[in-house]
């Protein structure tokens, strides 16, 4: 029986989760969700990976075999992972046919040293795309200004990439014109345009966090200002991602798209991340029932999905408000909102935070073989 989330398809909308575990292909979850909720989509997490490790028994085999063989803790964590992928490639295989490659992905980050390294980003994305051998697998390239070039180059060699941690709408124009610097590059090479899809990942719930911590403050210091500073909070996430969006149409409908659309490219679609509500007064979709209409992705954790099986109204929202988005994001700015300092703050923050869930991972490896041991 479909969830009322499986609406979302007809709203042009896809549905990616923001979880792997093996697990949820073992257990045939994946393909429940795939058949009830119309799941299209699944991209990797390290904190979920970790969890895995330390409270099930789902890696034992794995880390057991590799340990036997003499891997470190990063060469497990590399292979257990690109196994994961793989049999998720497996199970979306068939939606990535139906849409002719426009769906159906898998995502897998590069590691995170490599954030700021752009010949080692595409040196380690060429290496995973070539071991793990399936067609619909994205490889993540944080969208910072040193990663441009590797989104430019990997695009022209034909490889999916999952742009990660953009909050900024001004960042976000750069990101979607290195993929169209990497298609006509592509073109020119001889490649087929229509083998290459990407995605471009907005972090939205961080966003408030931050916003909304200076407005409280703010309104703490100016008594006269704090009811209409607290009107303005949870609004900087939404209006952001509208920003972002109006400049996706205006981009993907310009001359210059659609000379490379008639030989074949495809669009590079929002994607929206970080959907579950960090503040407890915000409804837990919250971000999801803004954001719904076509040309996007969506991409939630566990827990939002359930919450929008439960009770999210699918309807068209994206484009209510749009034009009235970047008058709220002036009017932060009036109110002493510095939205891109906080921007570049979470794009920054956001690579460590990965470095730091990285270095946990293999620190429950280190412990898990231990365990195996004893």
């Amino acid at each position: 029986m479909r969830s009322r989330v499986y609406e979302l398809k007809s709203h042009g909308q896809s549905l990616w989760l923001d979880y792997i575990d093996r697990n949820l292909v073992l257990r045939g979850e994946l393909k429940r969700m795939i058949e009830e909720d119309g799941l299209s989509g699944i991209t990797s997490n390290p904190t979920i990976f970790k969890t895995a490790i330390e409270r099930t028994n789902a890696y034992d085999e794995g880390c057991r075999r590799l340990t036997h063989e003499g891997k470190n803790p990063e060469e497990i964590y590399d292979e257990l992972t690109r196994e994961d992928i793989s049999m998720s490639a497996d199970m979306l295989q068939p939606i990535f046919d139906e849409t002719n490659g426009r769906d159906g992905y898998c995502s897998i980050e590069l590691l995170p040293r490599l954030a700021y390294d752009t010949p080692g980003s595409i040196r380690e994305a060429e290496r995973l795309v070539g071991l793990i051998g399936k067609e619909n697998v994205m490889v993540k390239v944080p969208g910072t200004d040193l990663g441009l070039e590797a989104i430019r180059r990997l695009t022209a060699e034909g490889i999916n990439v999952n742009i990660t941690l953009l909050f900024s709408p001004d960042q976000y124009v750069k990101v979607a014109n290195a993929y169209i610097e990497g298609v006509g590059d592509l073109i020119k090479q001889g490649g087929d345009p229509g083998k290459v899809f990407s995605v471009a990942s907005f972090f939205l719930s961080r966003i408030d966090t931050k916003v909304d911590k200076e407005l409280d403050r703010m309104a703490e210091e100016s008594r006269e200002q704090a009811k209409i500073l607290g009107r303005m909070r949870g609004s900087a996430a939404i209006a952001t991602a509208k920003v972002a969006y109006g400049r996706f149409r205006k981009i993907f409908s310009s001359d210059r798209f659609r000379e490379l659309e008639a030989r074949g490219a495809e669009i590079q679609k929002v994607l929206w991340a970080s959907m579950s509500t960090k503040d407890p007064f915000y409804s837990d979709v919250k971000y999801v029932g803004a954001l719904i209409g076509p040309d996007t992705v969506v991409t939630v954790p566990v827990s939002t999905l359930a919450a929008m099986r439960d009770h999210l109204m699918v309807e068209d929202t994206l484009e209510l408000g749009l034009e009235g988005a970047p008058s709220i994001l002036a009017k932060l700015g009036e109110a002493g909102i510095d939205l891109d300092r906080i921007y570049a703050n979470l794009q920054k923050e956001g690579v460590g935070a990965f470095e730091k869930s990285y270095q946990e991972v293999l620190q429950a490896l280190v412990g898990k073989r231990r365990q195996l041991a004893a």
